[in-house]
């Protein structure tokens, strides 16, 4: 699939969903990942967010950064509840963990957009 078919949004947030995931299940069986599900989830927001933005260039800022929000978001609140559900984090981490990488994935989305721009000059 090319980077200019399908929905940009669409494809970053499945694309982030699909990473988060599968962060959660190998953390699962391997604690050292466990430990670093804050740092590697936060960093898989920016990633789906940065993704956003630059698979639509035609974007302004404002839309990228919101595409960035779910982009990063969406992902990080499906792989916390099912990290929740097979009972590696507690309740409180769907918030936090959505959170971050929502917020990670607004600047994602900014610095994608940036990027993309830059690129089509």
């Amino acid at each position: 699939m090319s980077a200019q078919t399908g929905n940009p949004l669409a494809r970053a947030a499945v694309l982030g969903t699909v990473l988060q995931v599968l962060m959660v299940v190998s953390g699962h069986f391997i604690p050292s990942v466990a430990g670093l599900f804050p740092i590697i989830g936060t960093g898989l927001g920016g990633v789906a967010g940065a993704l956003a933005g630059l698979w639509a260039p035609d974007r302004g800022v404002g839309r990228a950064a919101g595409e960035g929000l779910i982009a990063g978001g969406s992902g990080a609140l499906i792989g916390t509840i099912i990290s929740h559900l097979i009972g590696d984090v507690p309740t409180s981490v769907i918030a936090i963990g959505t959170g971050a990488s929502g917020a990670a994935g607004v600047i994602g989305g900014v610095v994608g957009r940036m990027l993309a721009s830059r690129d089509s000059r």
